[in-house]
């Protein structure tokens, strides 16, 4: 059978299957095949004179067409066939370039030889043509012929003679009386004249061609005679000659003296010459006719033999394309099952045949190398529904976990991390997994060389990471698990203490703020009373005006010292203990305004905007508390543009964007001075820690407390982020609005305030304008260029000396 495939049912791969063929189809290639070998062969044998039949042309013609048609019929199941083949090869199917090459092998095979063959016997043919018709061939041949001209030529001039020999003796006959009156005597002279010049015949006629006089030679000879036109055309010096190659050589002249007479004689040829010189003839011309059909000649034998070849060829690559359909066809089997087993399937078989030889063999080996995949392959999914359920059971653990976990490998990359984990050190799974420990947290470096390096199975510390700007400190603790051999991999575990720690550094220096506003406020009032006491008393003692002006300068300073003094105890009074804030519906909008009129009066110098995106913006907030909060952050930004040298900064700007979104309420306040830190920059929320030599470090937590009693928070960004390309810092206000994480207060309750805080006034209505305020603002400027390291001094006693108190506060 001639088939592109032959694919067992149970390992149809490919998307598309061949139709399987007819029986006709089957039968169809062989027989064609026997055909057309079979025609060229009788060709061939027809042609060479081989059989009894003549190779007449139409029977070269029906031989031909036979042929054809064979090949025709060849070619087009060749044609079909390649096609199978190709689009076998263009959907992919297995073995499909191994089937091309094989087939293309084959052709190839099958090509060269009948090729080679046709090139030999066109050259063959083309060489024997040449010597045919070569030089000497051809002048054998001419030499021949012009032996068998010469011949006739001789006898034309023996003629020749002889008829003007008797045109002279006619021509004196007809002088005498002989010609005119005794007729029967002329014809005798006539037939004695031709008869010794051996001439069978002699006539005299006329211009018509009608005979007048003819010799009795007695010997027959059929002759024809002139035509008259001819004979207009004869003269009397220069007889006409006719060779007849048949039997006899003719001659014809124009009697002289007698008008119109003309003179017609013949003269036999030897038969046995004139045969050879006919057969010399035709021989020139069959030669002749040879050499003008040459290129025919090569055309016809060139034709003759590609039909012949062609069938052959044909037939050949047939067989060719049979043999590896049989060939590729086990193969592509293989291949089809083992691209099924590449997917997953080990159910799969190949069809085994006996008459496939060792391919058989190759088959049987597959197959039951299937067969022992498919039950490993069942013991691994069974081990491995094992595993996986385990693995679930500890990822379960670990993403309910609230603590960070890491696994850390040998290698010292990370294998496995849960969200928590995530979270805490900034990176998602796909860009930790299989990375480096030291890439993805290098904080960690010293205690894993600890934990690699050391013989404890548990070391535990406290690592501080900054990511976004944002630090966190975290617990570690490092467990190594330990096989029989080395310890191969660690147990990373990551708490996040970062809130725990400001608390507990919010709780302690709430305690020394109360312990500060309690042992310090009370001796304010006295050493106040005191100073305005001794300036009254004893001011109008003093005569001299040198002496009374250092007098009521001293004392002014001491009044105006324990006045910072008192503004400063006041506020540690309020961040010891905050005012709860009073939930009543408000509008934002009008807050903002009001808070950047007041810093424009203040601040008439610097460019101070508000941005209101809605307004209204009702809300439920604490009015009081929320405007001191921006009132703070706006001055703070007014401070940190002064920071910035005059030729540096050209205009200060302050930027008041207010706005909602979602749930909350945004309000942003961007200036263009000295901005924050890049290092440390969550710590400016937690108390006592400034970046300003005469900071006190309240204002940003004391904002800070009042937004986390808000439900909302402070963010602390660059201007850059705000808007490209500029400098300065961003601070975001955000709370809720609804209020949700405040309690419930009453006024009334909110009036019981301890009887050591002193209800803060705004600071823009402070009684010295001109004079450095020191009380109320958050310290949220920030130097880039000199950072003051936030200070956190041991908690003094009650009669601790006043330089150490302003140590602690930072003023």
């Amino acid at each position: 059978m001639i088939s592109a495939e032959t694919t067992a049912t149970t390992l149809d791969a490919s998307p598309a299957a061949e139709p399987k063929d007819f029986p006709l189809r089957r039968w169809l290639a062989p027989f064609a095949a026997v055909t057309a070998l079979f025609s060229a062969l009788l060709t061939f044998v027809v042609l060479t004179g081989m059989t009894p039949i003549d190779a007449t042309k139409e029977i070269v013609y029906s031989f031909l067409l036979i042929n054809a048609a064979s090949i025709l019929l060849l070619i087009g199941i060749i044609s079909r066939e390649v096609w199978k083949v190709l689009q076998a090869r263009r959907r992919g199917r297995a073995a499909a370039r191994l089937h091309v090459q094989v087939v293309g092998l084959f052709s190839i095979i099958a090509v060269l030889p009948a090729v080679l063959v046709a090139i030999v016997a066109n050259l063959t043919l083309d060489r024997g043509l040449d010597r045919l018709f070569s030089g000497p061939t051809k002048q054998v041949i001419q030499n021949s012929l012009t032996i068998a001209s010469a011949y006739m030529q001789e006898h034309a001039q023996l003629i020749r003679g002889d008829i003007l020999g008797m045109a002279s003796d006619i021509s004196r006959a007809r002088m005498t009386p002989l010609y005119d009156q005794d007729r029967l005597s002329f014809r005798e002279f006539l037939t004695a004249a031709a008869a010794s010049r051996n001439l069978p015949v002699a006539v005299m006629m006329d211009k018509d061609g009608k005979i007048l006089e003819s010799a009795e030679t007695g010997v027959s000879l059929n002759y024809a005679l002139p035509p008259p036109d001819f004979l207009s055309k004869v003269s009397d010096t220069d007889p006409e000659i006719s060779v007849f190659p048949e039997s006899y050589v003719a001659s014809v002249v124009r009697l002289k003296g007698l008008d119109d007479t003309f003179l017609y004689v013949a003269r036999l040829l030897d038969p046995a010459v004139v045969a050879q010189l006919k057969q010399t003839q035709a021989s020139v011309a069959e030669y002749a006719e040879i050499e003008s059909r040459r290129l025919g000649i090569q055309v016809n034998f060139a034709l003759m033999f590609a039909v012949i070849a062609l069938t052959i060829l044909m037939a050949s690559v047939l067989i060719g394309l049979n043999f590896a359909n049989g060939l590729v066809e086990p193969i592509r089997n293989i291949m089809s099952a083992a691209n099924q087993v590449s997917t997953g399937d080990l159910h799969v078989q190949v069809p085994v045949s006996k008459s496939e030889g060792d391919l058989a063999k190759l088959g049987q080996t597959f197959n039951n190398m299937t067969q022992e995949l498919r039950t490993q392959r069942d013991e691994l999914v069974n081990a491995s529904e094992t595993i996986d359920s385990r693995r679930r059971f500890i990822e379960a653990v670990l993403s309910s976990a609230s603590a960070g976990i890491i696994g850390v490998d040998a290698s010292g990359s990370v294998g496995i991390l849960n969200r928590s984990a995530e979270k805490l050190i900034g990176h998602a799974e796909s860009e930790t997994l299989d990375h480096p420990l030291s890439d993805v947290l290098a904080e960690l470096d010293e205690m894993m060389k600890t934990a690699r390096e050391g013989t404890q199975r548990l070391v535990q510390g406290q690592v501080t990471i900054n990511r976004d700007g944002h630090e966190r400190n975290l617990s570690v603790r490092i467990s190594a698990e330990q096989t029989s051999q080395s310890r191969d991999s660690y147990v990373i575990t990551l708490d996040d203490i970062t809130e725990l720690v400001s608390a507990q550094r919010t709780s302690a220096w709430g305690d020394v703020a109360r312990r500060i506003a309690h042992e310090i406020k009370n001796p304010l009032t006295p050493i106040q009373l005191s100073a305005e006491r001794i300036r009254r008393k004893f001011g109008k003692t003093i005569t001299e005006p040198k002496d009374k002006s250092i007098f009521e300068q001293c004392t002014d300073t001491i009044v105006r010292q324990v006045d910072d003094i008192r503004r400063m105890v006041d506020e540690f009074s309020r961040f010891a203990r905050m005012p709860k804030p009073v939930m009543e519906g408000e509008d934002v909008a009008d807050v903002v305004r009001q808070a950047v009129f007041l810093m424009k009066v203040a601040h008439p110098d610097l460019d101070i905007e508000a941005d209101i995106k809605q307004s209204p913006l009702p809300a439920q907030f604490d009015r009081r508390l929320i405007s001191q909060a921006l009132t703070n952050i706006i001055k703070n930004a007014t401070e940190a543009i002064e920071q910035v040298p005059r030729e540096e900064l050209g205009k200060g700007r302050i930027d008041v964007v207010a706005q909602r979104e979602n749930d909350d309420i945004l309000i942003d306040v961007i200036d263009n001075g000295i901005g924050l830190p890049k290092v440390a920059r969550a710590r400016l929320l937690e108390p006592y820690v400034t970046t300003r030599a005469k900071g006190t470090g309240l204002g940003l937590a004391i904002v800070g407390r009042v937004l986390e009693d808000h439900g909302g928070r402070i963010e602390l960004k660059d201007a850059s982020d705000f808007r490209e390309g500029q400098r300065g810092a961003w601070m975001r206000l955000r709370f809720a609005v609804t209020g949700q994480a405040a309690k419930p207060e009453t006024k009334s309750e909110n009036k019981e305030q301890s009887p050591d805080v002193k209800p803060e006034s705004d600071p823009s209505s402070e009684k010295n304008p001109p004079q450095e305020p020191t009380s109320g603002p958050a310290e949220a400027t920030n130097n880039e260029a000199k950072i003051q390291k936030p200070i956190e001094q041991p908690i003094q006693e009650p009669n601790a000396q006043e330089p150490k108190i302003k140590a602690a506060t930072g003023d």
